[in-house]
């Protein structure tokens, strides 16, 4: 019982006093007890830190930075908003965008496709705003924003925009042009030179009576008045024969394709144009057969045409000469004796 009593007392001792401790200002402390280092986080580079895609979205935001610096500028200069007679007159860019593997290597970061054409679509628009400032003679703030897009822009943009285009036909020390026509497995080179005009009937007529005259008085200057009179009347009209020979092989046109078809398929760009004999023509050609012979040397004859005579090129272009067949020959099947033709079918 007794000591069920000391445990008790023990348990239920409670301290009866207080102590207080002299108050000690940290100030005076800085020189007795180490002080703690508080480590800091380095402050991000970009403010697009903790979005894992900073170098993507840092280009984002310098894109939308720039339209809003050059859209005001042109609001100020009273070019934006543009009635839509004024922008369809604008002439169309000609920019090649870097793609979306080169993109992504850039940023060195992976790029969705829906990330890319939203990329695509504010340089189209920062484009659109560098054309107006361009056609409106603005040269300083057109300078600045194609400094900008220079860097979204492949290396070989020259290469790329000169892929579609047609090579201009040059012409040598004689007039002549050389052109390079084919169809199906023919290939034609061909050369076209303009007819040399030749002169008209009153100077032959004027420079003969003129030659004759002289002739007469050297000759016979003790001949009657009636002689000179009727020496001095103006010949005949020479017969005009044409000029103009259209040669393939050096065999002329006749000769070379029997078949009227073919010839037919030569001229058709002379007869389209209505230069039918205002020009000479001198082809090689190589490979296939008739029908694809007189092909090549159609596309090469037009071809020269439209660059002896330009105006005569949307005529030719619309009547589908200035392109190349792209038909070519069908493979033969199996089971089959030709591409199409099928043996007949017997019963038993």
């Amino acid at each position: 019982m007794n000591v069920a009593r000391s445990v008790a007392r023990t348990a239920l001792r409670t301290r009866t006093y207080s102590t207080a401790t002299t108050y000690v200002p940290p100030a005076s402390l800085e020189n007795v007890l180490p002080r703690r280092r508080v480590q800091l986080k380095p402050i991000p580079e970009s403010p697009n830190f903790y979005t894992g895609r900073a170098a993507y979205y840092d280009q984002i935001n310098g894109l939308e930075t720039a339209i809003q610096h050059t859209r005001s500028a042109l609001q100020k200069l009273q070019l934006l908003p543009l009635p839509s007679f004024a922008r369809h007159s604008i002439p169309p860019g000609h920019h090649v965008w870097i793609t979306k593997d080169g993109l992504t290597e850039m940023l060195n970061a992976p790029l969705t496709t829906s990330r890319y054409r939203r990329l695509l679509g504010l340089l189209n628009q920062l484009d659109s705003y560098r054309r107006i400032a361009d056609v409106a003679g603005v040269g300083m703030l057109a300078d600045r924003v194609a400094g900008v897009l220079e860097v979204f822009e492949r290396e070989n943009k020259e290469a790329v925009l000169a892929r579609g285009k047609r090579k201009p036909v040059e012409f040598d020390e004689h007039g002549r042009s050389y052109t390079v026509g084919r169809r199906k497995e023919s290939a034609a080179r061909v050369w076209v030179i303009p007819v040399q005009k030749p002169e008209t009937s009153t100077d032959v007529s004027t420079s003969s009576t003129t030659s004759q005259k002289a002739a007469a008085e050297d000759v016979l200057p003790q001949l009657t008045p009636t002689i000179t009179s009727a020496m001095s009347d103006s010949p005949l009209k020479p017969i005009t024969v044409t000029t103009t020979n259209i040669l393939i092989n050096n065999t002329p046109l006749s000769q070379y394709f029997p078949i009227p078809a073919d010839r037919e398929r030569v001229v058709r760009p002379f007869k389209i144009a209505g230069l039918v004999g205002a020009y000479n023509v001198f082809a090689l050609v190589r490979g296939g057969g008739t029908s694809g012979q007189s092909g090549a040397v159609s596309l090469g004859i037009a071809k020269a045409l439209s660059a002896h005579a330009p105006e005569v090129e949307p005529l030719l272009r619309r009547a589908k000469l200035m392109r190349r067949d792209p038909r070519m020959v069908e493979r033969k099947k199996t089971g089959r004796p030709k591409a199409r033709k099928a043996y007949t079918w017997v019963k038993r």
